[in-house]
């Protein structure tokens, strides 16, 4: 499945964040909304583009606009995540791959010859409607913060 494109309505899901707490992004109606979809906590990519995030959390916060990260892993993975770096917003857990195949980010993957399928680290911001504003695909974890703060201007 394709990555959702620009103009395209974001299909709403409901998934816990790290206490256990469920979060729907149709409530997010009236904000910008950053969703982030990432492959694994503590890996090195995913914890350099994490922490990318939350050093950008003020500017983002200064917008008007809310970050949501998500992945495959379990709600205790990202509370020990989110507490070893001090991470200040959303982490929400999919492991049934609700929201990541909605959003066509669950895709073939070539790690070294090996072909298996996975979460392809893309980023969508939302507009106030739900609407996907800007598509970033295959982003790069150190500066995929600082693409869209240069985006939002």
């Amino acid at each position: 499945m394709a990555l959702l494109e620009v103009g395209a309505k974001a299909p709403d899901f409901t998934l816990p964040d790290k206490d256990g707490n469920l979060v729907s992004l149709s409530s997010f109606l009236g904000k910008k909304v950053v969703v982030y979809f990432y492959p694994r906590d503590n890996t090195p990519g995913c914890t350099r583009e994490a922490c990318a995030f939350a050093k950008a959390n003020a500017e983002f916060a200064a917008k008007g606009v809310t970050v949501i990260g998500i992945s495959k892993d379990s709600v205790s993975s990202h509370q020990k995540f989110a507490q070893k770096y001090e991470l200040p917003f959303l982490l929400l857990s999919d492991p049934e791959l609700q929201a990541i195949q909605a959003f066509g980010v669950w895709q073939e993957k070539k790690n070294y010859g090996k072909v298996s399928m996975g979460v392809v680290r893309s980023t969508f911001l939302l507009d106030e409607q739900g609407v996907v504003e800007k598509v970033y695909a295959k982003v790069k974890p150190d500066t995929n913060a600082a693409e869209i703060l240069e985006y939002l201007g």
